[in-house]
């Protein structure tokens, strides 16, 4: 019994359902949100958006209690809390850790599609990037 199967077996199934549309729509929209970082005028927007998907992962994976992923949400929305408060650019290496980061969260939508157990976190992603442009 894998992830998907926990869900549904605690959880009424449209909520599952919804939450599971909802997550795959945000994560297929990672790689493009960050990729505009880099690009001036889309920073503050892009840096926006980021935040509100991983404060909206963190909120729904809380209340399904998928604890590692509403854990390392939270991780992900304090850096992007600090970056779209303190930066008005990306540097290589936090762009690098961002991908790392959105591909955690594509191999947990298929863990889900697959009915597997969540893949455990990387321990790489729990090292902040360095934020300040070099």
């Amino acid at each position: 019994m894998g992830v998907r199967s926990d869900l549904d077996s605690n959880f009424d199934y449209e909520i599952v359902d919804e939450f599971l549309d909802h997550y795959s729509i945000m994560v297929d929209m990672m790689d493009t949100m960050i990729v505009d970082l880099s690009k001036p005028n889309m920073f503050d927007q892009s840096v926006n958006e980021l935040f509100r998907v991983f404060h909206n992962i963190k909120s729904a994976s809380s209340f399904l209690k998928i604890t590692q992923m509403a854990k390392l949400s939270a991780f992900v929305e304090d850096m992007l809390d600090e970056l779209r408060t303190n930066h008005e650019s990306i540097n290589e290496e936090t762009e690098t850790w961002l991908f790392s980061i959105s591909d955690m969260y594509e191999q947990w939508n298929q863990d889900l599609k697959l009915d597997n157990d969540l893949t455990r976190i990387k321990y790489s992603l729990l090292k902040l990037p360095d934020l300040e442009k070099s």
